[in-house]
């Protein structure tokens, strides 16, 4: 990762496809597009790559997962499980729309754990966001089957994992819906941008009206404006370059895996050297999209001193107990209930009521493994001398 690394002539040409007609505008302007609708194609794409009907993008990973709950109908009085190794984004979403975050441990999948999953559930639960982080796979077929159990529907955030799969079928698609995110630092790129995928045609619809204001989108002799409106919205219409970018950077997707799974492969031989090293737990190796590669130390005070090392050697790794966008007890804003609102909103009630305080220490299963797991983010074109030297470095940690 990121897919920047490797624009070339192919974002170029389809850019200018869109620059050659001076509509950037997603919706409307027909006589001057001469047929050039970047993002409806990048739609087709993605759902077609990912083997599923539909697919609406957006602006960003954040904006798919608010628009995807609010088409499930998620609001205020709902409680949605998610996990507590995610980025922030993913909770940000769930306060967005009215609704409570509930937090679960996380296994050495580094993803949900079912078995907790099914100990957070209440009669207020209305949805479950499972994320695939790290580029891996959650156990989505156990959260499925315990979704199904309660009639929750199911949101995969897929954010980091486009171009992942779980036994041949691709992450995203499990669920009622997924999402994706194509940020600057994803696998692929559209700088800023997301998508949500769906099988349901109605589910789709609502997406696609609430992301542009709530227009239907119906032909209508009046223009754009003339639209009916079932309900409000709001706008996160994707644009036609970021649409363009996508086209190009998805036709490469598959081979930017192949690179990141060949670079990690390498920098797993060298972790391994490390005494009692062990390595995150995959559902399908096959499947993984090798964006970030994995180590888990015996206890937290190893896990320091092979990072030390790694950083007098100028590789340090990510810890994610010393992460503070990824973790839930790094989460201040979240635990001190830090908001711009005057009245508390959304941790205080418009009443004064207090509507959630969050224990720093209410995932202490996810804390002990967090602070002895190291990642680092693997990138398309690492070159070899550099593999080789963080290699080293690694051999090198074995006796710190």
């Amino acid at each position: 990762m990121p897919g920047f690394e490797i624009f070339g002539e192919e974002e170029k040409k389809e850019i200018m496809d869109v620059l050659d007609t001076g509509v950037l505008f997603r919706y409307e302007f027909h006589d001057q597009r001469n047929g050039v609708y970047k993002v409806k194609e990048f739609e087709e794409k993605f759902a077609r790559y990912c083997g599923c009907e539909h697919a609406q993008a957006v602006t960003s990973g954040t904006a798919a997962l608010k628009v995807a709950l609010m088409a499930l109908g998620i609001g205020p009085g709902d409680e949605v499980i998610t996990q507590g190794f995610t980025f922030v984004a993913t909770w940000e979403a769930i306060f967005e729309v009215g609704a409570i975050p509930v937090f679960t441990e996380v296994d050495r999948t580094l993803n949900m754990d079912p078995a907790d999953l099914e100990k957070k559930i209440t009669s207020r639960t209305k949805c479950i966001i499972p994320v695939h982080m790290l580029g891996a796979q959650a156990r989505i077929k156990e959260i499925i089957k315990i979704a199904d159990k309660y009639s929750i529907p199911v949101l995969e955030d897929t954010a980091q994992a486009a171009g992942g799969t779980l036994d041949g079928k691709y992450l995203g698609t499990f669920g009622r819906c997924g999402t994706f995110s194509f940020d600057s630092v994803k696998t692929m790129t559209t700088g800023e941008g997301g998508m949500v995928i769906t099988g349901d045609g109605e589910l789709k619809k609502t997406m696609s009206e609430y992301h542009d204001h709530g227009h239907d989108h119906k032909v209508n002799p009046g223009g754009r404006g003339g639209e009916g409106r079932r309900f409000i919205g709001f706008n996160y219409r994707m644009m036609e370059i970021q649409g363009a970018i996508g086209i190009a950077q998805l036709a490469k997707l598959d081979s930017m895996i192949v690179a990141q799974k060949r670079n990690k492969a390498k920098l797993k031989e060298g972790a391994s050297k490390i005494p009692g090293v062990s390595f995150r737990e995959l559902m399908d190796e096959d499947g993984d999209t090798a964006t970030f590669f994995t180590f888990i130390l015996q206890d937290s005070e190893q896990c320091k001193r092979v990072n030390e090392s790694l950083r007098a050697d100028g590789f340090g790794a990510i810890n994610w107990a010393e992460n503070s966008w990824h973790f839930y007890p790094a989460w201040e804003h979240l635990l001190g209930g830090k908001t711009t609102s005057s009245c508390g909103y959304p941790f205080v009630s418009p009443g004064g009521k207090r509507r959630v305080i969050y224990d720093p220490e209410a995932l202490p299963k996810s804390a002990d493994l967090m602070g002895k797991t190291l990642v680092y983010p693997v990138s398309i074109k690492m070159g070899e001398e550099v593999l080789d030297n963080m290699c080293k470095a690694l051999e090198k940690a074995a006796g710190a």
